[in-house]
């Protein structure tokens, strides 16, 4: 059983202050959960769960502290709509220095919506980009939307969130390029072994402030009669191009 301060705690998760004060977030659900205590079991610090749940991966957790809920509880300490059988606290992830120098780095550029981000994270990690740089206002990476959307991608893409101003200014001979409106199609771009790719928020694009003449600029041409495509699909097509 769950008292009421625990409760609270794991309920604080779901806000960033609290996030980054303790250096933990929330995962959910069987599949993100059971594969995180197959990679990396030490990262998850409690777990609250289902006792069908618990029975069924008592193997996995070694020496992961376990609760188990009923589901009322698990109710009010999950993020999710439909709760699904465990909660875990993990510790945030620790990620290698940043280095564009030999990279396809993604820089996402105010990206406020958490299943867009999500997702984007898992379509970097399916192409093989291991890092992705992102602007101060981007929404964070342990939002429980975002954690969700990225399908364990997670810890397997290195996030860093920076001053794009001066964090751009200070790649020096790192060629940048970003996906715009009414430029040069990207079918005539060839796949990138290093380089910076801009891609923009879902409204209004990459600010212009970033987008210098030394920017290489390109667009995905479309066929029908849509304004625009959305910003996660868009970086799928962009990675299978150039990635």
């Amino acid at each position: 059983m769950l008292v009421k301060s625990k409760i609270k705690d794991i309920q604080s998760l779901a806000g960033k202050k609290y996030r980054d004060e303790t250096g933990l977030f929330l995962m959910e659900g069987p599949k993100l959960v059971g594969e995180l205590l197959v990679q990396d079991h030490t990262r998850v610090k409690e777990i609250f769960a289902l006792d069908s749940w618990i029975e069924t991966n008592l193997s996995k957790l070694k020496t992961v502290p376990y609760t188990v809920v009923s589901e009322a509880e698990l109710l009010r300490i999950s993020q999710l709509s439909t709760p699904n059988q465990v909660v875990a606290i993990v510790k945030q992830f620790e990620y290698p220095p940043l280095q564009t120098k030999g990279h396809l780095t993604l820089v996402c550029c105010g990206i406020q919506d958490p299943g867009n981000f999500g997702t984007i994270i898992r379509t970097a990690d399916w192409f093989g980009v291991q890092q992705l740089v992102c602007s101060l206002d981007t929404v964070d990476q342990y939002n429980p939307k975002v954690v969700q959307a990225s399908m364990g991608s997670l810890g397997r893409v290195s996030i860093f969130y920076q001053d794009l101003d001066h964090w751009l200014s200070a790649q020096k001979n790192i060629p940048v390029f970003a996906a715009v409106l009414n430029k040069e199609p990207l079918s005539l771009q060839k796949p990138l072994q290093e380089g910076i790719l801009l891609i923009g928020n879902e409204s209004k694009g990459i600010p212009s402030h970033l987008l210098s003449t030394e920017v290489t600029q390109f667009s995905i041409p479309g066929k029908g009669r849509a304004e625009s495509l959305n910003v996660a699909v868009a970086t799928g097509i962009l990675l299978a191009q150039l990635s």
